[in-house]
Parts: structure tokens; sequence; C-alpha cells
């Protein structure tokens, strides 16, 4: 039985997603991480193993957007558990696309695969918090952290084109916490973005930082680290 990617989410145009490209987003369903603060909650926590979009309405409206889009963002959920995301990714670059993937870091042994075939160009991999507060951040008990750590070892290493970012709450993180995560990816493009509240999200009640609070933060991490930027600000 031919295994298909379980699509849940097509959003034709993107000028924010992909750093200097015009792109398209696939939404993937899934995900081995319940962060209370995610915002694509129905695509985390719906089981369902049934495709909302198809494959062949995806590389459709792919065919039909030649020379007028430069990527395709595969995101989630999280893409890399989908059984053929190689095959996909594969078939999506023979459009001619550029194809940047969005991941938790939980899967290094396929992320190095897909970086070595050369089949991905921009990788953005989402550091959730200090290892110490990784498990309650991600909502799971028991995160395997040496994966992590390998995922984020194996970008910094990489020639490919990369970012690390991590979403902020109040609930979750403090400017020490940003300091420890800011020494896990020293060297590489790393981005802060504020939590912004909406109905989607698992857990409710959870709050952002005021822009005068992100002022500080922004002051106080640029004394220490210059390769890094808050969105939005």
């Amino acid at each position: 039985m031919l295994v298909k990617m379980i699509i849940d989410g097509l959003q034709k145009l993107t000028l924010l997603d992909y750093p200097g490209k015009v792109a398209c987003l696939i939404f993937t369903k899934g995900c081995n991480f319940r962060c209370p603060f995610c915002h694509n909650a129905p695509l985390v926590i719906d089981k369902s193993s049934a495709a909302n979009i198809s494959e062949e309405e995806v590389f459709e409206y792919l065919n039909k957007r030649k020379n007028i889009l430069d990527g395709v963002v595969i995101t989630g959920g999280e893409p890399l558990l989908q059984k053929d995301i190689k095959e996909f990714i594969v078939k999506v670059k023979s459009y001619g696309y550029m194809v940047k993937l969005d991941t938790n870091g939980t899967n290094p042994k396929l992320l190095d695969e897909l970086i070595k075939e050369g089949i991905i160009d921009y990788v953005a991999m989402d550091v959730k918090n200090t290892f110490e507060k990784y498990n309650i951040t991600s909502g799971c008990k028991n995160v395997d952290l040496d994966k992590i750590r390998e995922s984020i070892d194996l970008l910094k290493n990489s020639k490919i084109d990369h970012e690390f970012r991590t979403t902020i709450v109040k609930e979750f993180h403090d400017i020490s916490d940003l300091e420890k995560i800011m020494s896990y990816v020293e060297g590489s493009k790393y981005f802060i973005q504020n939590y912004v509240d909406s109905e989607n999200v698992i857990q409710k009640g959870l709050h952002g930082f005021s822009k005068d609070e992100l002022i500080t933060i922004n002051e106080q991490l640029q004394k220490k680290f210059c390769d890094f930027k808050i969105r939005g600000l």
C-alpha cells in the first residue's frame, strides 16, 4: 500500500516564512510534542490519519505556480514524522522549487539524510527551552535530549542555510533561559518570537511579553550575542 503524506493545510502564499523567498506553506498533521503554546493544536491533537488535502491537489497547485513561487515551506505538526517525507520533498524539488523544512529536532538521523542528499535548502529548528525545562515546555515527559543536541550540532556543523528559533512565553521563559539557549546555538542565526494568544492554542491563559519587556530583553541579549533578532520588534 502506497503511503502518502497526511497534509492538513495549504497556505498558498507567504512572504514571511521562507527568508527572502516567495513561498507557499504545507502543513503536515501529527506531532510528537504537545507544546502548551502551540498555535496549530488541530494539527497536533487530531489523531485522524485522514488527509484533508491530497498530494495531487498540492502538486497541481505547485505546477500552476511555477515561475511565481520560489519555494515551499514544509511545516506541521512535525514533518519528519511523515513516512514518505523524503519522496514528497524529492517530488517538490522536481518542480524546480527550493524547500524549507521546519522541525523540532527529534529525528536527527532523517534530518541528516535529507541534508546529505541535498534535497532541502533551509532548515528552521525550534529550540523549545533550556534542556532542563524541555519536558515542561514541550508538554512531553522524557524528551530524548540527546537527539535535540544532535540536531543542533548537526545544523551548526553543516553547510545548509539554517536558523534556530524559540517562541517565548512568560510562563516558561526568562532572560537567563534565553541566554542559555543562545549558548547552545551560538554561531548560527537565532530568532526569538513572542507568544501571541489565539483560539487554536493547546493551553489557554498563557501570556506573551509586552513590547517594553521585549525591548529590554533585546538590549540585554545584544550585549552578549550578535547574531539574533526578535521577530516583529
